[in-house]
């Protein structure tokens, strides 16, 4: 059961249309995908289950994840802190990245099969957390060979995300403008501000504020930033990046090929008690991996 909510956005008195996850079993419906097709977006209030996003937490605090943290500076004398890997593995996040309400509903949002681009951890330190500028996420991922933008990513709130804490703000309907070059601004990669400020006078401006377990699906070329964290407050988001399977990248890069996902039942989430094992989820290093956009070698090919 789905109850479909209207909230004022205060900013642009415009109206942000979410849905509500009432049951136990998780489906899209046609009115969902009609929203996501003409929005580049849908917003699912509580997704996870609160137990479900305090077995999450508990998996990203007790396990290994911390090790790989890196620093992503924004150009503006802050960072954004960033754990990302390659394979969901078998762990709790794996459940999350492969369940079906997850995983299986992008498959319905692209239209084919899906496999796991990438999964990352963002996290905003209360206070010094900083902040991305405007861009695609196809604007990168355009660079790795990925010749379609048959792509999208799962935003699952695992901390409250207000505009306080530097929540994602987007430009609805952004995504049907297509990939908008990407170049480098304020230190950061991010999409030609001469065409962000064209579009954000005629696309409404949306800030997403999520509950904790509340979840954004939006498409690959949907333009979308997010401010500093200045609160008290930290800002972690779980991200889950899908690629269609018929869509795969024809440039060897840091994030895999086509792989198939093996897709388990939502009960996984809370039946699954490994909180510590990341073998063969590839985290990603920064300084191996020179993101964005290194190609491999022939050795490492």
């Amino acid at each position: 059961m789905y109850f479909l909510c209207m909230m004022t956005n205060q900013q642009t008195d415009l109206y942000v249309l979410s849905y509500t996850h009432m049951a136990n079993e998780f489906k899209l419906t046609s009115d969902m995908k009609k929203d996501f097709d003409k929005d580049g977006f849908i917003i699912v209030r509580g997704l996870l289950s609160n137990d479900e996003v305090k077995h999450v937490q508990h998996a990203l605090t007790v396990g290994k994840f911390s090790e790989h943290t890196y620093a992503v500076p924004d150009g503006a004398g802050r960072d954004t802190h960033m754990i990302m890997w390659n394979h969901p593995g078998v762990d709790v996040t794996g459940m999350v990245a492969r369940c079906e309400k997850v995983a299986g509903t992008c498959e319905q949002l692209l239209g084919g099969e899906v496999y796991h681009y990438h999964t990352k951890l963002m996290k905003k330190p209360a206070k010094i957390g900083g902040r991305h500028i405007w861009h695609q996420d196809y604007g990168y991922w355009y660079r790795y060979g990925c010749l379609f933008p048959n792509m999208m990513t799962v935003f699952i709130a695992v901390d409250k995300c207000k505009r306080t804490n530097g929540c994602l703000q987007i430009l609805k309907g952004s995504h049907k403008c297509g990939r908008i070059e990407h170049i480098n601004v304020a230190g950061q990669v991010g999409a030609d501000m001469e065409r962000v400020d064209d579009l954000a006078k005629v696309l409404p401006l949306e800030y997403v504020e999520l509950e904790q377990a509340d979840a954004l699906f939006f498409h690959c070329n949907l333009l979308h930033c997010s401010s500093a964290n200045t609160s008290a407050d930290r800002r972690w988001a779980l991200l889950c990046a899908y690629n269609r399977a018929d869509n795969n990248p024809t440039i060897k890069h840091h994030h895999p090929q086509y792989t198939p996902l093996k897709k388990v039942p939502d009960t996984e989430i809370l039946e699954c008690q490994d909180f510590t094992t990341v073998d063969g989820k590839r985290f990603i290093d920064p300084v191996r991996d020179k993101r964005p956009g290194r190609i491999l070698t022939p050795d490492e090919q």
